[in-house]
């Protein structure tokens, strides 16, 4: 629909770039992020840091995850190729993927801090809680972005930013993190994935002078979660929590504080 408010076309307004730059720009960063988390499980596999030996509930988890990168790069190559009908029919499919993510990603949560108290150069309570912050984040922005997919400049936006909230494991596999301690955790969890939505922002910016108000939604939500999963970390009760969490298991004989392995 085209509304014209003093002389200005809204829906140019909402949607600032032609129909093929937009499509060829979200598959673009679509790859990008798919390349972040491919690049950082992989190098993992060629350092010998991980292996196809690990427990079962790895290789569900991997399963949940690696269909969601599959259904989010179909989704984009579905639009940017004109098959908008099968897009939204896939759309329901990855709704219904969304609880099975949130799902898998506290239970190798969960079993990582038991199992070995979770990476050492972050601390224990910081991975504990900033992951369950993180995939909530996650869900939230897709599931808003389904709600709004009615429209498509928030929609798409939205999603990005969900899609850029999960590349956090692939950034901490290719940076430095031990060297980055005590920032490892902002740095892998939040700034490096942040990356994407400014991206968008800055594109934005250039083309008509304004931002897209998805982008500022998608990255507050980001700030905003961390922040949460942070102040319950080192909060008394989160550090409590975390040991009776971990109590009696293997976790709990590493320092709850990063260290370098």
């Amino acid at each position: 629909m085209h509304i014209s408010v003093g002389g200005l076309n809204m829906a140019t307004l909402a949607e600032p770039m032609p129909r093929v730059q937009r499509d060829r720009f979200f598959l673009i960063l679509s790859l990008a992020m798919i390349a972040v988390i491919l690049a950082g499980f992989s190098l993992n596999l060629a350092l010998g840091r991980s292996s196809f030996g690990l427990p079962l509930i790895y290789h569900v988890h991997a399963f949940v995850f690696m269909g969601w990168i599959l259904i989010y790069l179909a989704q984009n190559l579905l639009i940017a190729t004109g098959n908008a009908a099968i897009h939204r029919r896939l759309g329901w499919i990855a709704l219904a993927w969304v609880p099975a993510m949130v799902a898998m990603g506290l239970a190798i949560t969960l079993y990582a801090v038991r199992d070995h108290g979770g990476p050492p150069f972050f601390a224990l309570p910081e991975f504990l809680f900033g992951n369950p912050a993180g995939l909530l984040c996650f869900a939230g922005l897709a599931l808003a972005g389904f709600s709004m997919r009615g429209r498509s400049d928030w929609h798409r936006r939205l999603m990005l930013c969900s899609m850029a909230t999960i590349t956090g494991p692939g950034f901490g596999r290719i940076l430095p993190v031990p060297f980055m301690i005590p920032w490892s955790w902002l740095v892998a969890a939040l700034l490096a994935p942040a990356i994407f939505p400014l991206i968008g922002m800055a594109v934005d910016w250039r083309r008509t002078g304004r931002v897209h108000p998805a982008w500022l939604w998608g990255l507050g939500a980001m700030i905003g979660t961390f922040a949460v999963g942070e102040a319950i970390a080192f909060s008394p009760i989160g550090e409590s929590v975390a040991r009776a969490v971990v109590a009696g298991t293997p976790g709990a004989d590493r320092a709850f504080a990063a260290h370098f392995p």
